[in-house]
């Protein structure tokens, strides 16, 4: 069977609901992991995330800020939630899906939004960038400590990291703004070899190739100067490496209507 995966940093989940139809209608992915959903439990738009077509939804989210969701077409054996940093600020949700998801049973996909970090990429000046640092931390640790990856595991989300030198439009110029950092960039890649995940875009989409995920708002024309970063990844354990036949980001999504300013990077495994 194949099985499709999207995550998309969506940038509130209400204000952006039918860019999220939208999305949905045409590429059909079997599972959706958003971050960034900007509301309450109680004020997800549940039934209209149902009505797409999807059935099974997890989420964990609080007022106007964070929040993680997944959408699926296919029912949970398990759901779980990490609190990071020893804070209940709905950046991580797990879920493991069941055997009605025939091949695709006992797989399991972990949902992460990473701390953006602020502005100056200093932790002893920038509580934010020390979060940040921290939480990638913990991500380490629970990498060693769990395994999460010794099993058949998806690791997706905004991780807020452009770890490659053509993960960004100007690997010079961009070497002291947050997100490509030397000391961000080497605790993403150290935390992602040592748990031994597998970074599905360059498996397939190796460098030179310039690939982007997110591109400012502050730019007047986004598509035109494609200052972009690739900030939103899809990870697979060793055993899945080889069931990928496919991966991409809707760049086309960052040009709809009120879009948010990530695009959704999507990969289809073959199970």
């Amino acid at each position: 069977m194949q099985l499709t995966v999207s995550t998309w940093n969506i940038n509130s989940v209400r204000l952006r609901i039918d860019q999220v139809g939208r999305f949905l209608k045409e590429r059909r992915p079997d599972i959706l992991c958003l971050q960034e959903t900007k509301c309450p439990n109680d004020k997800l738009p549940l039934k209209d995330l149902q009505a797409f077509g999807y059935p099974f939804v997890v989420h964990m989210g609080q007022k106007g800020y964070n929040g993680v969701a997944i959408l699926s077409r296919y029912p949970f054996a398990e759901t779980s939630v990490m609190e990071m940093c020893g804070r209940q600020d709905a950046r991580h949700i797990t879920v493991t899906l069941s055997r009605e998801a025939k091949a695709a049973a006992g797989l399991t996909i972990h949902n992460f939004y990473v701390p953006a970090g602020g502005d100056i990429p200093d932790p002893e000046i920038n509580e934010k960038f020390r979060h940040k640092l921290d939480f990638m931390a913990e991500m380490r640790a629970w990498g060693s400590k769990a395994k999460p990856a010794a099993g058949p595991a998806i690791l997706v989300g905004d991780l807020n990291v452009a770890p490659l030198e053509h993960d960004v439009w100007s690997h010079k110029q961009l070497l002291d703004v947050v997100s490509h950092t030397p000391v961000e960039t080497q605790a993403l890649e150290e935390l992602r070899q040592e748990a031994e995940w597998i970074d599905a875009m360059r498996v397939l989409r190796p460098e030179p190739e310039k690939i982007y995920s997110w591109w400012s708002y502050r730019s007047p024309d986004w598509a035109a100067a494609d200052k972009g970063r690739r900030l939103d990844h899809i990870w697979l354990s060793k055993g899945l490496k080889d069931t990928l036949r496919a991966i991409d980001v809707t760049r086309d999504t960052r040009g709809w209507e009120r879009p948010s300013d990530h695009a959704p990077v999507t990969a289809v495994l073959e199970l």
